[in-house]
């Protein structure tokens, strides 16, 4: 079991197009190493990458779930 992903293999994981994990490596939001031949990502930041993801996933449904609180009816006393 290696311990590096190819662009394919990290895009079947995803369910993204391979250029969509291409662009991720381009803007430095997944680091990859170049061997001469392929990019290869490193599992362990891959990981990291997806936990970070989800857990902004988490916060922004918990942020859209809550109500929208009552406007407080506050009267100009002038």
């Amino acid at each position: 079991m290696s311990v590096y992903l190819t662009i394919k293999e990290a895009a079947e994981f995803l369910s993204v197009p391979e250029a969509t994990v291409e662009g991720l490596i381009r803007q430095k939001r997944i680091r990859a190493i170049f061997d001469g031949e392929q990019y290869l990502i490193f599992k362990d930041q891959f990981n990291t990458h997806l936990r970070q993801l989800e857990k902004y996933k988490e916060l922004v449904e918990e942020y859209l779930s809550e109500p929208i609180p009552e406007d407080l009816d506050v009267k100009d006393e002038d």
